[in-house]
C-alpha cells in the first residue's frame, strides 16, 4: 500500500529493535521502498488486526416486495 503525496500523516516516535529494524531495512530494500512505508504498512495491519467488529452496523434492511413464485 503506497501513500499517496499529500496525504495527512501523523509524526510519531516509536523505539525499535535494532533486529526488527534490520529486517525492516532488508524488507524495504528487496521492494525498493523506504524502511518508512514498511513501518507504516505493519502500524496499518496491526490496527486493521485490533479492529472491534463488535459495533453495530447501521445498514438498511431490504423486504421483499412480492412472495416469490411457487
Amino acid at each position: 500500500m503506497q501513500y499517496r503525496r499529500g496525504m495527512p500523516l501523523k509524526r510519531r516516535t516509536v523505539y525499535i529493535d535494532e533486529a526488527d529494524l534490520t529486517l525492516i531495512r532488508q524488507a524495504a530494500d528487496r521492494r525498493g521502498i523506504s524502511s518508512a512505508e514498511v513501518i507504516r504498512e505493519g502500524i496499518h495491519l496491526a490496527a486493521l488486526t485490533n479492529r472491534s467488529w463488535d459495533d453495530p452496523l447501521d445498514w438498511p434492511t431490504f423486504e421483499p416486495v412480492a412472495k416469490p413464485h411457487q
